[in-house]
């Protein structure tokens, strides 16, 4: 098929007209622009620019106009500035002149001026002068408050002033109201008569020096009033300006009597207070029915904590002072029935926001005691089994001062809410059917409410020994029944997938676990009775949480970390029973190293038996953990320190038996079995170690030479590591502290020859242990001449030669960089 025109000429036909209308288009756009600017400037009507011929295709594109200063800005704000100047002028006559003229001069300037400023916004509205007449309705706005101000002085000087405003206020919002109503362009006459609707009942409640109760009245009549205006009112302004009133004046009103109600110590004293509640809390659902949905939420929530402070006040005055929140509690709870009223959604959520708020505000309240409760116990280090203290739970946890009265019903609060949480969660579907929709939570709502369950039910059980005043044996019972059922809900959580439960369950039962330790260290049959309960629970929740595999990769690492915390709280667990027994046993600290160490050589078993299980690494390494404490009750002594060490080598070296951990434990159970060496010798006076650990270090050595002959892609490391290690450490810890030169020279000599070998034979381990140590023998022969020599040269030499270094080093820094890196890759390289 032939295109006609071809396709090249006819892609350019359509660039040429695609630009003619580009162009054409930027034309119109400038003759819309000139018109709009010349129908905002008053005036005789501009000349009109030159219409600009049509250019030929790609043609220069015309340039937009550049826009110039916009005369109805600079209008109004020369309008503003006039009026301002007018309202002063206006002002100083007023209070200055006004005395200088006849009761007629006086009547005849404000009314013709007041008139005048009134009749003119009409005229000039119909000339479509807007601007001009709302600074001139401004003027008279203010106009008529000086008048009336001139009709107080001129008709009733000797009366009450607050009075006076009040009728007057009244009077100038009607008269604007109307006036705004009348003259339907101007903006400003009806949000100013709402703002003037404000003040009558006020000033009329301060003229009669009226109670707080009758200032609550007025303003929340007001604030009814202001409702009305922002539900029915004309205009945005008026809207705007009366919910903001309404803000103001209601929470006000509120403020008021919610002050007054909780005063009252009498029902009869908070019923008024209570009733002036309620009828704001009614204001407030009248205007959520009608208003966009942020307001109607915020309604609800006011008018849900208004009805819950009404109620609450009255039955507050009859309950003893520490009873007063769970009052509060179930009025709040009690609110949420209001779900069901035909208040629309968003008025009912702010009902449901309502009772979260005051719930979370008696949850704050109960706080105070189950911190004490949880770091009271801490004080219980400085007297490990000193005897049940004085006070029973309470002294045990260090609160005895507390106000308990007033506190007493914080395990109350605690349990309640975690009850309705705990019932929440588990007939949600139920809830929200009950809820209608009113209530549209995602899933996430519902993994929260059940995390929150598990934590204030521990809460409240935790804090209830001392708030009931139990004793000590008991409170530990409680607490350690306690942990146990906590674990059981976060292993029950985690088998089920219930990660949320199980994670806030777990958190939960290892801080309860802490605390009852703590709490049991009071006497000895309780600390080997709650640490062998917690070693029995902490590892039946590690086997049962072994074989728990979900198949999902969030939970299943939830599952591993709980169960590897179980595992090694388990162990940890076993060495404080340990270290108990040693301190039953009467023995000294160094000799009850030994008994420590049947933690680890269990573990060491456990771990054998156990094999590829996923708990066995957990295990393990808590065992080998638990030999640290060990090594430290030995330190005292340095023959006890060598021979545990030693057992942690023996115990290390079973562990390397396996394949599995032998590149780690092969490793960890040679360096320990040298530190024994090395210990015991310097326990031992030894002052020449070479005597000892040559011997080593030949055979060692020649076992070394047998296995890289049988085996030579073997490790330098793994053939003379050892061998090396045995005899360089030690002489260089002695020839650091020896003031002769044969023993610094000889290591010097032994570690230069060792050093070319690795060199000559490209074997790592000689290199880097005989530089090392030649290295480290030059430094301590050098140090003291190097001392002389800083301390000879003057102060500024040092930094001089440091600044040189270090201008060096960044002249060659790629250079240096590039040896850096040869050096470490032609060590990798080697054997």
């Amino acid at each position: 098929m032939e295109h006609l025109p071809p396709p090249a000429e006819e892609l350019a036909l359509l660039d040429r007209e695609l630009a003619g209308l580009d162009l054409r288009r930027s034309q119109l756009l400038h003759r819309r622009a000139w018109l709009l600017n010349a129908l905002r400037t008053p005036g005789p009507p501009m000349a009109a620019p030159p219409a600009p011929a049509f250019a030929a295709p790609f043609a220069a594109p015309v340039r937009p106009p550049v826009a110039g200063v916009r005369t109805g800005g600079a209008q109004n704000v020369l309008l503003t500035l006039g009026g301002l100047l007018l309202t002063v002028a206006a002002i100083a006559f007023t209070l200055v002149s006004w005395g200088q003229m006849g009761i007629s001069g006086r009547t005849a300037v404000l009314a013709t001026v007041t008139l005048a400023a009134l009749i003119a916004p009409a005229v000039l509205l119909r000339r479509g002068l807007s601007s001009t007449a709302e600074a001139l309705a401004a003027l008279a706005s203010v106009l008529m408050v000086l008048d009336a101000f001139a009709l107080h002085e001129l008709a009733a000087p000797g009366t009450g002033g607050l009075g006076f405003a009040a009728t007057a206020s009244a009077v100038l919002s009607v008269l604007w109201a109307a006036y705004g109503l009348l003259l339907g362009g101007l903006r400003l006459p009806l949000p100013a008569s709402v703002l003037g609707a404000q003040l009558p009942l006020l000033l009329w409640a301060c003229a009669e020096r009226a109670d707080a109760l009758v200032f609550s009245a007025a303003l929340l009549a007001t604030a009814a009033l202001d409702c009305a205006i922002a539900v029915w009112g004309k205009g945005v302004a008026v809207r705007v300006t009366a919910c903001a009133a309404l803000c103001a004046t209601g929470g006000a009103g509120l403020l008021i009597a919610l002050a007054r109600s909780l005063a009252a110590d009498a029902p009869s004293g908070a019923v008024l207070p209570g009733a002036l509640l309620l009828a704001g809390a009614a204001i407030a659902l009248s205007g959520a029915r009608r208003a966009p949905a942020a307001a109607a939420v915020a309604g609800g929530l006011v008018a849900g904590l208004a009805a819950v402070a009404a109620v609450g006040a009255v039955v507050v005055a009859v309950v003893p002072g520490g009873w007063v929140v769970p009052v509060y509690l179930l009025c709040g709870g009690a609110l949420l029935a209001g779900v069901r009223a035909p208040l629309g959604r968003p008025a009912g959520q702010g009902l449901v926001w309502a009772s979260g708020a005051v719930t979370a505000g008696s949850v704050l309240f109960s706080l105070p005691p189950v911190a004490v409760s949880l770091v009271g116990p801490v004080s219980q280090l400085g007297r490990v089994w000193a005897g049940a203290p004085q006070g029973g739970a309470r002294g045990a946890v260090g609160a005895t001062g507390l106000p308990w009265t007033e506190l007493g019903a914080a395990p109350v609060i605690l349990l309640v809410v975690a009850g309705a949480l705990a019932a929440a969660y588990r007939w949600w579907e139920d809830v929200l059917r009950w809820a209608g929709p009113v209530l549209s939570p995602g899933p996430s709502v519902r993994g929260a409410v059940g995390a929150g369950a598990p934590v204030l039910g521990w809460a409240g059980i935790t804090v209830l020994p001392a708030a009931l005043d139990v004793s000590h044996p008991v409170a530990v019972t409680v607490q350690l029944v306690l942990v146990v059922g906590v674990f059981a809900v976060a292993v029950g959580g985690l088998r089920r997938g219930a990660t949320g439960v199980a994670l806030t369950a777990s958190v939960c039962g290892a801080v309860g676990a802490v605390d009852v330790a703590l709490l049991s260290l009071t006497s000895e049959r309780a600390t080997y009775a709650v640490f062998g309960a917690l070693l029995v629970l902490c590892a039946a929740a590690a086997v049962a949480l072994d074989a728990s595999v979900t198949g999902s990769p969030g939970p299943d690492r939830v599952v591993a970390a709980v169960r590897a915390v179980a595992a090694c709280a388990a162990v940890g667990c076993a060495v404080v029973l340990t270290v108990a027994c040693g301190a039953s046993l009467g023995l000294a600290a160094h000799r009850a190293a030994p008994l420590v160490l049947t933690v680890p050589a269990s573990t060491v078993l456990l771990g054998a038996r156990l094999k590829a299980r996923a708990v066995a690494l957990p295990v393990e390494l808590a065992g080998g953990a638990a030999a640290v404490p060990a090594v430290g009750l030995a330190v005292g002594d340095m023959p006890s320190l060598a021979l545990v060490l030693s057992l942690c080598a023996v115990l290390a070296a079973c562990t390397a038996l396996r394949a599995e951990r032998r590149p780690v434990a092969g490793y960890l159970a040679t360096a320990l079995f040298l530190a024994a060496a090395w210990v015991r010798l310097s326990a031992s006076g030894v002052s020449s170690p070479e005597a000892y650990t040559l011997p080593v270090s030949v055979a060692a050595l020649v076992i070394g030479v047998l296995r890289r002959r049988r085996d030579p892609a073997a490790s330098s490391w793994t053939a003379y590591g050892a061998g090396l290690a045995v005899t360089l450490v030690p002489s260089l810890v002695t020839a650091w502290a020896d003031p002769h030169w044969l023993r610094p020279l000889l290591l010097g000599a032994a570690a230069l020859v060792i050093t070319l070998a690795g060199a000559r034979w490209r074997l790592q381990a000689l290199l880097v242990l005989g530089g090392a140590a030649l290295a480290l023998d030059a430094v301590h022969e050098l140090a003291p001449y190097v001392v002389q020599v800083a301390g000879a040269l003057p102060r500024w030499v040092a930094p001089a030669l440091a600044g040189l270094v270090l201008l060096a080093v960044g002249a060659t820094y790629e250079k240096r960089l590039r040896d850096a890196r040869r050096l470490r890759n032609a060590l990798g390289r080697m054997r």
